[in-house]
């Protein structure tokens, strides 16, 4: 999958229509991407359908932020673990 689809997914994924929010979305959607890559989640996971919710949901974290907090939430920090850990794993 390409960025651009991966991109346009997590946006409707997290009900951001049209083009408006781009410049504020697009920034984060990288930013989760790039907290993944050093995380250690191969390529090939990055690459696939198998981040989506997890990249959706650091994207949610990071542009909804509670009371003027930008984290990551446990959860994402538990599934960037477990799909670093998987390598290039298919069963992921």
């Amino acid at each position: 999958m390409d960025k651009e689809e991966m991109f346009r997914i997590v946006k409707e994924a997290n009900g951001i229509t049209g083009n408006f929010q781009d410049g504020m979305i697009r920034p984060l959607f990288e930013e989760v991407l790039n907290y993944l890559e050093a995380a250690g989640v191969s390529e090939e996971i990055l690459k696939s359908g198998k981040v989506i919710g997890t990249v959706s949901i650091g994207v949610s974290d990071l542009w909804n932020p509670a009371a003027g907090k930008k984290e990551l939430s446990s959860y994402f920090k538990e599934r960037a673990i477990q799909l670093a850990l998987s390598g290039g794993n298919s069963d992921v």
